[in-house]
């Protein structure tokens, strides 16, 4: 009775161990299995591109300064202020050019009346042809002054050339200015230029008429521009060559002075295998690493890296198109292991 008793516990005792060993090995199968994202590998079209920063002007920058000397008598525009064509923005006193027109209005009245007595003399073989030619020259002589007294006090007054905006005031209301004196600066901004640095050993990838992208950090707008010029010598301090790239600015919110990003899509482009670098794992040693999906397994592969385009590094060898790559969970894996993919 005792050995039937002990036999049927053992049996027992049997039976829950290999209940357990069978729960315990399933947890095994579960816990090896890993939740992994993947996508498949394709070739993309790409090129290396050129980014750098520049410095906008406007499309035409002039200084504007009166034809004749004079106190400032007022000026009409503050600086950043729009201006028209033809707008007058300012004057200078015109006192003494008004009293010397009034001279020269006088000396021509004057010229003409003798004029017109000497030449009906003249008509009438009363006077001599030298001295009828005499009062013909003094005439026209007058008839200059005036011309230059009548200009003189018309350049007292300044307009602008061209619609755009004053850049900066270089006089002040009162000051006693030369002629050619710059007092004002006024810039056409309808179209900037961004003028930019390129290093010698991109320069054959740039082109006139190539598009780049130009992002204003101070707008946090994107434009598009075209380059219109490309240095022919380098400065010989930094071995860089110029550029312009000409933006259209219709709403006038790019202003001179500003700071510009510009990137420049580098040509040939050409077809690269490129994965995420997040994807990209490295040994100890250094050398990189990837996990490829297949039948529900992971396994690695050694890679060799290229060029790194935006978030993606190019894959020289290790890698095929239409492969399927895990990008993530990578770093939970061994070679060999079990997943299970959870692409949402």
């Amino acid at each position: 009775m005792q050995n039937s008793k002990f036999y049927f516990q053992f049996l027992l005792g049997t039976a829950l161990c290999l209940t357990a060993c069978n729960n315990n090995k399933n947890k095994v199968v579960e816990e090896k299995t890993i939740p992994v994202i993947t996508e498949q590998v394709s070739q993309n079209s790409v090129s290396q591109d050129i980014s750098v920063s520049g410095n906008i002007e406007g499309n035409k920058t002039v200084k504007l300064g009166f034809m004749v000397a004079g106190k400032i008598n007022q000026i009409n525009v503050a600086e950043g202020q729009n201006v028209s064509n033809g707008q007058l923005i300012a004057t200078l006193d015109p006192s003494n050019y008004s009293i010397a027109k009034e001279i020269a209005d006088v000396q021509v009245n004057q010229a003409t009346d003798e004029y017109n007595r000497l030449k009906t003399m003249y008509e009438r073989n009363s006077i001599s042809e030298s001295d009828y030619k005499k009062i013909d020259f003094t005439l026209q002589g007058a008839k200059a002054q005036q011309k230059l007294h009548n200009k003189n006090l018309s350049d007292t007054k300044l307009f602008s050339p061209f619609s755009g905006v004053l850049l900066k005031k270089v006089a002040e209301t009162g000051e006693i200015v030369a002629a050619g004196t710059p007092v004002l600066v006024v810039s056409d901004i309808s179209t900037v230029k961004v003028n930019a640095y390129i290093p010698e050993s991109q320069l054959s990838q740039i082109k006139i008429g190539q598009t780049a992208n130009v992002q204003v950090s101070a707008l946090g707008e994107n434009f598009t521009g075209k380059v219109t010029e490309v240095g022919s010598s380098a400065d010989v301090t930094t071995r860089a060559f110029t550029i312009k790239i000409e933006v259209a600015n219709l709403k006038l919110k790019i202003r001179p002075g500003m700071i510009a990003e510009i990137s420049l899509p580098a040509s040939p482009q050409k077809n690269v295998v490129a994965i995420p670098a997040s994807a990209i794992l490295r040994t100890p040693e250094g050398q990189p690493y990837i996990f490829i999906a297949d039948k529900g397994q992971a396994f690695q592969r050694n890679v060799s890296v290229g060029n790194l385009y935006g978030d993606k590094v190019e894959i020289l060898s290790g890698l095929s198109a239409n492969e399927t790559l895990i990008t993530g969970g990578q770093h939970k894996l061994a070679n060999g292991s079990k997943i299970s993919v959870t692409n949402k």
